[in-house]
């Protein structure tokens, strides 16, 4: 089984007003850093996205890729890459959960990369790492609309599986 990477963050909105960022693909090049364009190519029988084109510049990862999405619940949305140019895994999910009653939302991102090109384990491990903790820094900034490093993973909260 490929390992995967996550991390957790809190930010201070209901998991609603956070899923509903995470939802907006067509807005992930304003705030996730390494999503260049996004285009939504298929739509859920509910409206949302449920297979993306994503153009990604990840520092040692850049890649032209297409995730197909499955949402479960209101919570949790996971994605797996369908065709990539350089990837053979991307993997991921977002879980949501309520804190303090619904006023704020623990968020917990996994994932797994593989490359088409030999690449070490620690290399991938740590574009993983980078990959997630700008994404949830991301994330913070836009619900929060505060500074995307108050709150941030520390290095040591990323966890290998």
């Amino acid at each position: 089984m490929a390992e995967h990477t996550s991390s957790n963050i809190t930010i201070e909105a209901a998991p609603a007003e956070v899923m509903g960022v995470i939802a907006d693909f067509d807005r992930y090049p304003e705030w996730t850093g390494e999503v260049k364009e996004a285009e939504i190519r298929a739509t859920d029988d509910r409206g949302r996205a449920a297979e993306v084109r994503l153009v990604l510049d990840a520092g040692a990862i850049k890649d032209d890729h297409t995730l197909a999405y499955t949402w479960t619940g209101e919570n949790e949305v996971s994605w797996s890459l369908v065709k990539s140019q350089m990837l053979r895994v991307l993997d991921g999910s977002y879980r949501l959960r309520a804190l303090d009653g619904g006023a704020r939302t623990e968020v917990t991102y996994q994932l797994t990369v593989d490359v088409k090109i030999p690449m070490l384990g620690m290399i991938k491990r740590k574009a993983e790492k980078v990959i997630i903790d700008r994404a949830l820094a991301g994330l913070k900034k836009r619900v929060e609309g505060g500074p995307a490093t108050s709150g941030a993973p520390r290095a040591d909260e990323a966890e290998k599986h």
